[in-house]
């Protein structure tokens, strides 16, 4: 297992975060896209995570009223099956909770399934379906929810 430190993410971080895009995705954010949401968005949380002095993941959420929406998630293709993709959620879990997130969203591919069972792992739920939410190749995305524990222990009262 490599040895893996988190930190939010700065400006300066843009390049290797459009790095991992242009590997992890089909449709990948541009540099300067990612300069934006990393210095003008008030509502973007990013983290990265670093193994071997480089950003090797990261994760990106928006802060949308009392929900995070979970916006991209990456893990470099050489550093997958090492539980850091698990780190990184938990993570970013961890870091946006005390801002009054009350329940957390996401997409993700239909057929992605070790996303799905990593999501799952969080108590993320299956709460409905965006047709031909994805391209190249178009696919349906799953919309997942996850309610922040405070909300799970009103739930049950």
């Amino acid at each position: 297992m490599c040895e893996i430190t988190f930190r939010c993410a700065v400006p300066e971080d843009a390049a290797a975060i459009a790095d991992l895009e242009l590997l992890c995705f089909s449709s990948p954010w541009s540099r300067a896209a990612l300069e934006k949401e990393l210095t003008e968005n008030p509502v973007a949380r990013y983290i990265v995570g670093e193994a071997e002095a480089r950003v090797v993941a990261y994760a990106g959420l928006w802060l949308v009223v009392d929900q995070g929406h979970i916006i991209n998630v990456a893990v470099h293709p050489a550093f997958r099956r090492r539980g850091i993709g698990k780190k990184l959620i938990a993570e970013m879990l961890r870091l946006t909770g005390p801002e009054g997130i009350t329940s957390y969203t996401l997409e993700v591919r239909l057929s992605n399934t070790a996303a799905l069972a990593l999501y799952q792992g969080f108590d993320f739920y299956v709460a409905g379906m965006r047709k031909k939410y994805y391209e190249d190749p178009e696919e349906d995305a799953l919309i997942l929810w996850r309610d922040a524990p405070e909300r799970d222990a009103e739930n049950t009262q």
